[in-house]
């Protein structure tokens, strides 16, 4: 996965992914399911924010998920983060993307 840049304070930007099977290539129908962004210092192993993906029922069923930050989520120092997205289907299992997603946060000037 890419690695996003972001900027301390920022509450606007937003992380769009499409999950897709890894040797199929299939897309993988969230429709049903609760996606959940957590993001953290790289490194560490508190977590910063936990985000609930805020697709659309439509994008959803294409496997997109999308992650909005809160007013405080990035107002955390800068430096180098990491993120794991993982899905819960309704039936209650659950699934770990297994590549992480890096990000760098910059102080605004």
């Amino acid at each position: 996965m890419a690695t996003y840049y972001l900027v301390k304070g920022d509450d606007a930007p937003q992380v769009r992914v499409i999950l897709k099977r890894d040797v199929s290539n299939e897309i993988i129908d969230l429709s049903a399911a609760t996606v959940v962004f957590k993001f953290r210092k790289k490194g560490t192993e508190s977590l910063f924010a936990t985000l609930t993906s805020v697709a659309s029922p439509d994008d959803a069923v294409l496997g997109i998920a999308v992650f909005e930050w809160g007013l405080t989520d990035l107002d955390i120092s800068a430096g180098n983060y990491e993120a794991e997205i993982e899905i819960t289907y309704s039936n209650g299992k659950v699934e770990t993307v297994y590549e992480v997603i890096d990000f760098v946060l910059r102080k605004d000037f």
